[in-house]
């Protein structure tokens, strides 16, 4: 469970920013998980409700925003959604795509007091 690490480290990212800027309580976390990164939100939402206990983030909201796999053609610039089985572009067809969106995961923001 991997979740677990990655809200760990959350946590640790949004109290060393919260000391930073005395803020002594947050309220809210909003945290954006690409498609693709293989994180489970509901065992995100999880482990931030048990990790978060004793820290500046306990009973903090946690948003989770899924971010879609997002591909771009680099024969003509088309950006789209794949298939379950297929990466062609679907206005030229061209097989020579890269990744531009779903690989992410970082916080969008906090808010606190």
């Amino acid at each position: 469970m991997h979740e677990l690490s990655l809200i760990q480290e959350l946590l640790d990212m949004v109290k060393q920013s919260a000391i930073e800027n005395g803020i002594t309580r947050v309220d809210r976390v909003r945290l954006v998980v690409g498609e693709s990164y293989g994180a489970l939100p509901e065992a995100l939402a999880f482990a931030f409700e048990v990790l978060a206990e004793g820290t500046v983030c306990h009973g903090a909201a946690l948003d989770i925003v899924d971010s879609p796999l997002l591909f771009k053609c680099r024969e003509c610039g088309t950006e789209f959604k794949p298939g379950e089985y297929s990466y062609r572009c679907p206005d030229c067809s061209a097989s020579n795509a890269e990744p531009v969106g779903g690989r992410e995961l970082y916080v969008d923001y906090y808010e606190g007091d």
